[in-house]
């Protein structure tokens, strides 16, 4: 029998011992259903989150299993499913797993050693995970596709399990992370998953029209559970002011995360995301015309139009009406022309809440637009007199 053969015949095996299965764990996501969002939202709790990182997990090629038969360590090892999705095994060769869940897998294997194995007791256990490719969406700066993998780190302090624990950066902030823990011979090794925090600050933040409380995460179900599509709301919000973890679960491979749109700017959000890593803690923008030192201004985020004009120096004294112009992710311009005002409240529409790559120009007025022509005109003749001085001076 060739390999294809192979592959088919476990495959159609495949499918016939999982439609016998039971649907392993109804997973508790709030406002989830297959194929539509529901019309309403539950909370999700924090225990139940732990549980949909580990139980949801779908495996694919690039993941390492370690895969143990009780009293048979000829058939035990670790195996890497390969580009096609298949599983390498003695005795079975080929078996197709892509698309299973590691309980799926379990049972899997179980139903099929039995043609060697009198009662095989099978256990599997994940040792290395593939990278993950994740699409971010809604308001981001860069919305588009991204690949993310987890991180190992070697502790002392971890006991077994998969759990969502909140983890502090480098700068002290609070920021929530899944990892999964296993210790060998007294030592242990602790991965940390991608999550929803990964994954926006990979699309490089949020923007002013942001709205954290609105985060919606699609999910690619099990073949066991029907297939289709998993939804949950989540308010990542909590996770920045609360310091919340639940929020900000785990991703798998071919999740999709929308941030929402608020109609008008979230400038306080922006501010308390900027004390973490989550999104750049500063922007550039440039600033020229009537300012005393045009050039590019770095400001915090949330930062408006009037505080970078006095970070450039503030205006001259005579300045014309203010350009702002805003290139935006669907590639459109945002250009407004209005008076320069300099008590105008952040968010107004003569002072925005800046983005990175905004600029700001002070236009000319007509009186300095004069000065300026006069100026031209007049440099050359001053300069010949300034010559004629100088020889005029040596010839007395």
């Amino acid at each position: 029998m060739g390999k294809a053969s192979i592959i088919s015949g476990h495959r159609r095996s495949y499918l016939l011992t999982i439609a016998g299965l039971v649907a392993c764990v109804q997973i508790p996501v709030a406002n989830a259903q297959l194929g539509a969002s529901s019309s309403t939202t539950q909370h999700i709790a924090h225990e139940q989150r732990a549980r949909i990182s580990y139980d949801a997990y779908i495996l694919g090629p690039g993941d390492g299993l370690e895969i143990e038969l009780v009293d048979l360590p000829e058939l035990s090892g670790r195996f890497t499913i390969g580009p096609d999705g298949s599983l390498y095994l003695p005795r079975l060769r080929a078996l197709y797993v892509e698309g299973l869940t590691l309980g799926e897998l379990q049972t899997f294997l179980t139903d099929q050693f039995r043609t060697y194995v009198i009662d095989p007791q099978v256990y599997v256990r994940p040792v290395a995970y593939r990278p993950i490719r994740v699409y971010v969406g809604g308001e981001v700066k860069r919305p588009g596709y991204y690949t993310l993998s987890g991180v190992k780190r070697n502790s002392g302090d971890f006991t077994r399990g998969s759990n969502s624990v909140v983890d502090s950066d480098s700068a002290g902030k609070s920021t929530s992370v899944s990892k999964q823990t296993s210790t060998t011979g007294g030592s242990s090794s602790t991965t940390l998953f991608p999550t929803v925090f990964d994954a926006i600050r990979k699309a490089q933040g949020i923007t002013p029209y942001s709205n954290l409380a609105q985060v919606k995460v699609t999910r690619r179900e099990a073949i066991s559970r029907g297939g289709g599509r998993l939804r949950t709301e989540l308010n990542f919000l909590s996770l920045i002011t609360e310091g919340d973890g639940s929020q900000n679960i785990r991703l798998f491979d071919g999740d999709v995360v929308n941030v929402g749109k608020s109609p008008t700017v979230l400038r306080e959000q922006l501010l308390q995301a900027g004390q973490t890593n989550l999104t750049p803690q500063f922007l550039q923008v440039y600033v020229s015309g009537r300012v005393e030192q045009a050039g590019a201004v770095t400001l915090p985020q949330g930062s408006s139009l009037v505080q970078a004009v006095d970070l450039a120096g503030g205006t001259k004294v005579l300045h014309g009406k203010v350009e702002f112009i805003r290139f935006t992710r669907e590639g459109e311009i945002d250009r407004r022309i209005f008076g320069f005002k300099s008590d105008a409240p952040s968010g107004d529409y003569r002072n925005p809440v800046l983005m990175a790559g905004d600029v700001i120009r002070l236009r000319e007025t007509a009186l300095t637009k004069s000065f300026a022509v006069i100026n031209e005109l007049t440099t050359p003749a001053v300069g010949v007199y300034s010559v004629y001085s100088l020889f005029d001076g040596f010839s007395n």
